[in-house]
């Protein structure tokens, strides 16, 4: 994660980004997620623009449930913000190259069904059809102002 973010310093100076949750140092149920047991998934916040196209963070507190509680509209927008699709691609290609360059990779990508068209409309398109696997149905929770990525690790390398 930390070499992703490095490589995007260079690849997107001016982007912002936010990760959120991972899990337990000691590993173990991590409520209320399913995953997030053993360190390998991984909540982002998604890059956002003001209105005037800055990258800013997405705004966390204990009154939106740390943002979770933030719902995107059918056009990606919420309270003047919008979802920079273009950062988040990148992101994940960063993300997934880093992973590779180890031996290891990305088992899955899950984000909003009905959003992620438009991560298809970024000059990543053609690497995130070729390399990534997005969860095609709706989670539990809708995922439209997060991404969760679950790292894949061999088993013998997770001793």
């Amino acid at each position: 994660m930390v070499s992703a973010y490095k490589d995007l310093e260079k690849e997107q100076p001016e982007k912002v980004y936010k990760y959120a949750e991972t899990g337990f140092k000691e590993g173990g149920r991590f409520e209320p997620h399913k995953t997030h047991m053993n360190g390998l998934s991984v909540d982002f916040m998604v890059p956002v623009v003001d209105s005037e196209g800055q990258s800013v963070h997405l705004p966390t507190n204990p009154l939106n449930r740390f943002g979770y509680d933030i719902e995107f509209d059918s056009n990606s927008t919420y309270d003047g913000l919008r979802i920079d699709y273009e950062a988040m691609a990148a992101h994940i290609v960063a993300l997934h190259r880093q992973a590779t360059s180890r031996g290891y990779g990305l088992w899955r990508v899950i984000f909003d069904p009905e959003l992620q068209p438009n991560l298809y409309k970024t000059k990543y398109a053609e690497y995130l059809r070729g390399n990534i696997q997005f969860s095609t149905r709706r989670s539990w929770v809708r995922h439209d102002e997060h991404y969760h990525v679950d790292f894949d690790l061999p088993c013998e390398q997770m001793r």
